[in-house]
């Protein structure tokens, strides 16, 4: 058990450093964002849904087609691609980078190869299901996808697209300071609640 769990770490510990080195270029632009996406300053949620806020109804005013939409977007990620790692150094200066710098960007990298993990993790379980036991696999992925598609038909597709990616940016800062914990206990104690005063009807 020792051995795996070494073997695991030391895993870990390989992938974190190769993602540190290709996305060392991009060190200065992760901890700004990690600064803003965690909220360390009271304003950055505000930023933040200002600025998805702008870009989307940009979108929105010069609706542009699936194609244009998608070839605009790579160009932002190929010319982002090529100038971050060309201009960050000398906006941010990383020569001036301190160990506790060095840390966090280590702590988001170890963080975002955990995610992947747990993302492969997730897809893996759902192939063991569909082998074992192949009507449940059926009928979760025939609900599931029955609800996605009736949502998407009752709520417009930028609106819902805007609405996912404000609350994915959002999650971090909710994460961070503890509102997500806060309302998922609530929302616990008001289930056990409702369990234990149906139990009592049934008694």
């Amino acid at each position: 058990m020792a051995e795996g769990d070494n073997k695991s770490a030391n895993q870990l510990a390989a992938e974190t450093a190769s993602l540190e080195e290709h996305l060392q270029g991009w060190g200065e632009v992760i901890l700004v964002a990690d600064k803003i996406l965690r909220w360390e300053r009271a304003w950055f949620p505000l930023v933040l849904m200002g600025a998805v806020s702008f870009a989307f109804l940009m979108i929105y005013y010069l609706d542009p087609s699936v194609l244009s939409g998608v070839s605009c977007f790579v160009m932002f990620l190929c010319l982002a691609d090529y100038l971050v790692p060309a201009l960050a150094p000398r906006i941010f200066g990383s020569n001036k980078w301190t160990t506790e710098q060095q840390q966090r960007f280590h702590e988001i990298c170890s963080n975002l190869v955990k995610t992947r993990r747990r993302i492969i993790g997730w897809w893996k379980r759902l192939f063991t299901l569909k082998e074992e036991k192949p009507k449940m696999y059926f009928m979760t992925m025939l609900c599931s996808l029955a609800g996605i598609a009736w949502v998407g038909q009752q709520v417009h597709n930028l609106f819902l697209t805007y609405l996912i990616v404000i609350f994915l940016l959002l999650f971090p800062g909710l994460n961070q300071h503890g509102i997500i914990t806060k309302y998922v206990g609530m929302a616990k104690r008001e289930i056990n609640k409702l369990l234990k005063q149906k139990e009592k009807k049934n008694e």
